[in-house]
């Protein structure tokens, strides 16, 4: 499987995992060997809530990972752009997931607050992972913005329905080739990210689906395994659906032998 580059940063596995609602960090930490990830979520407004991680995000970091920190849980641009430079100062990176929830039912991200903070950002520095919708004009609107990588949902937030909107997905992957797409939020089974890895996705993004399983580390890796393969079949080439039954063993015109 061939790496992805994001930020001048060339990584080996295209699986990102969340680093919220497991039973322990022990366990967090066994899920992140298991699914062979490279970069981790972290969301800062959980580190502050705990008045201290008490050693969570050193032990994520001791995984040998790089740390991706969120603004989950922002509502407006301005807030996201100062907890971003909280996270720059807190955990000395510059890469930023970068939420601002435009609705408080769905958590769909809100596109013009999402565009406002990414445009800023990205002006003070950072390397910015927006988490938005399959919506084609605001991904161009990102990318206009400066953001060299796009995080689209493939579902709400911990639904786990999977990629609900498959042909805005195709249509977001032919319209921007060259660009890395992330699918982020929805997938609840190691089929969703398959599907989402054939259909030339660059990579997943997803905590819920792992965190909350019945046995976190053995579903972690079967999604590390179901990433690799979706991947794999789509630079193999992924073979075409027809319309009309096609004989997987032609004879007429070809020339065969009996033994």
């Amino acid at each position: 499987m061939s790496t992805l580059t994001v930020y001048g940063t060339a990584l080996a596995s295209r699986f990102l995992l969340g680093s919220a609602g497991y039973p322990s960090p022990q366990v967090l930490r066994e899920a992140i060997a298991a699914s062979g990830t490279q970069v981790v979520t972290v969301g800062l407004r959980r580190t502050l809530a705990a008045a201290g991680d008490n050693g969570f995000v050193a032990g994520i970091v001791n995984s040998g990972v790089r740390l991706l920190p969120n603004t989950a849980g922002c509502r407006t641009a301005r807030e996201a752009i100062t907890l971003a430079h909280m996270a720059r100062e807190l955990y000395g990176t510059r890469w930023i997931k970068l939420e601002v929830v435009g609705d408080e039912h769905t958590l769909q991200p809100d596109p013009w607050g999402t565009v406002e903070a990414a445009a800023q950002l990205i002006r003070d520095g950072f390397a910015v992972f927006p988490y938005c919708t399959d919506d084609l004009v605001t991904c161009q609107r990102l990318l206009d913005a400066g953001c060299e990588v796009l995080m689209p949902w493939g579902a709400p937030i911990g639904s786990g329905q999977g990629l609900i909107n498959p042909f805005a997905l195709r249509t977001l992957r032919a319209r921007l080739p060259g660009v890395p797409l992330v699918v982020d939020a929805g997938i609840g089974a190691p089929s969703h990210a398959a599907q989402a890895m054939e259909l030339g996705f660059d990579a997943v993004l997803l905590n819920s689906a792992v965190s909350q399983a019945v046995d976190p580390v053995r579903m972690a890796r079967a999604f590390g395994l179901a990433i690799e393969a979706g991947r794999t079949a789509f630079e193999a080439g992924v073979m075409a659906p027809q319309d009309m039954a096609v004989a997987s063993t032609p004879v007429s015109g070809h020339p065969f032998l009996i033994a």
